[in-house]
């Protein structure tokens, strides 16, 4: 391991308990550092040049791609995330290209079909380990890209690869019944994430800049796709208020302009809460380094007890008018069929899967081992694009599809 050495134009403007590039614990592998950019900066371009990455243009939220053109891909929100977790780390004091890197990687695990690929997959999965996204975005940053001659893997910083794994908070310890995921538990005997401590500050950022963008963003899919409509919002707290004031402010405005404000101005209220919330954790705790932050005990970056309750009014309504409604609901079964056809055929005839997934399954000992089988069928599938994998479910499964 190695740590890249101090500069001082990358932390002159920091906070104390920001992480520090020129601090960092280092990579797993050794690598000469670079001379025009830190160690964060060197693990958000490895993240965007990635194949895993760009897969995300074609892995949808909600929608399945061919919904249409305008609705939320895995790749605008990540990208989403990364704009919102920068805008609140500059205001903190905190390392910005850290927090944009985690935002960045923490969707590279999802599967085809958002949620619904990944129940589906988790349920194939059950007698060999389970699936997790985020045991899986940690097998695609240490394992699955394969593009740098030295090594598997993006290589990427301890604090990065903390902040993926535990930026929703501590990894609980093994319990019985409840094992580690696969990969995060193989990884600790490797290299010690201290899974138990809180991540830092900017991974704690990114966590919650997904948040902001996740509900918000999918309020305005919601709103386009005709799932419900702005009136439906006005009995809602925070976001209610916030609709009738841009309906009353703009009463002519086009349906499209009136969505944006309202949004907009959404996001603008709970970057503004939690802002204000974590200044005020943070004075309080008064934390002096990192380390202090990871030892908190709890989180530092939050949103007031007020927000939490608005979050989770606007969630159950989510859930109900848009998660649960048919129109969703047809897609997303469709979708889990998709997956468990995939998966069942891939694990009873492995020399169905392509010649390079083949040879891999031989060398890995797949072809007698059925967890190691099934968990090289899980990486196929979950890499595999909305659009792939209904073309690979067509070439599998339509008699008259050309092969």
């Amino acid at each position: 391991m190695t740590t890249d050495p101090p500069a001082a134009h990358w932390t002159a403007s920091l906070a104390p308990y920001a992480c520090r590039a020129g601090l960092s614990r280092g990579r797993l592998f050794p690598e000469p550092e670079s001379a025009t950019r830190s160690p964060y900066q060197r693990d958000r371009d490895r993240i965007i040049h990635s194949g895993a990455f760009r897969k995300l243009k074609y892995k949808t939220q909600v929608f399945v791609y061919h919904e249409g053109d305008y609705y939320r891909t895995r790749l605008t929100h990540s990208l989403e995330v990364a704009q919102i977790a920068r805008s609140i780390s500059r205001n903190l004091g905190l390392d910005e290209d850290l927090a944009e890197a985690v935002a960045l990687a923490h969707d590279l695990g999802h599967t085809c079909f958002g949620h619904a690929g990944e129940d589906a997959l988790d349920l194939c999965m059950q007698p060999y380990g389970g699936f997790s996204h985020n045991d899986q975005t940690l097998r695609v940053l240490t394992r699955l890209e394969r593009r740098y001659a030295e090594f598997d893997g993006l290589n990427l910083t301890w604090e990065t690869l903390e902040g993926v794994v535990k930026h929703n908070g501590p990894v609980l310890p093994e319990q019985p019944g409840r094992p580690l995921p696969s990969t995060i538990a193989a990884f600790r005997d490797v290299w010690d994430l201290e899974l138990d401590t809180w991540p830092s500050a900017e991974a704690q950022v990114a966590a919650l800049a997904d948040d902001i963008a996740y509900n918000n963003h999918d309020v305005d899919d919601g709103l386009r796709a005709g799932l419900f409509d702005l009136a439906d919002l006005e009995e809602l707290p925070l976001v209610g208020a916030i609709t009738r004031d841009v309906c009353a402010r703009y009463p002519h405005l086009d349906r499209g302009r009136l969505i944006h404000e309202t949004v907009r101005r959404m996001i603008d209220a709970m970057v503004t809460d939690l802002l204000t919330e974590s200044r005020r954790r943070l004075a309080t705790l008064g934390p002096g380094d990192p380390a202090a932050v990871r030892r908190s005990g709890g989180p530092v970056i939050a949103f007031s007890e007020t927000m939490r309750d608005h979050d989770r009014v606007l969630r159950a309504f989510l859930k109900t008018r848009m998660y649960r409604h048919y129109k969703v609901n047809r897609v997303m079964s469709k979708s889990r069929r998709v997956v468990r056809d995939l998966f069942e055929l891939f694990l009873s005839e492995p020399e169905c899967l392509p010649g390079e997934w083949q040879a891999e399954m031989a060398e890995q000992g797949g072809v007698t081992d059925m967890t190691l089988r099934a968990r090289l069928v899980a990486d196929y599938i979950a890499g595999m694009t909305d659009r792939f994998a209904l073309a690979e479910h067509r070439r599998l499964f339509d008699m008259d599809s050309k092969v």
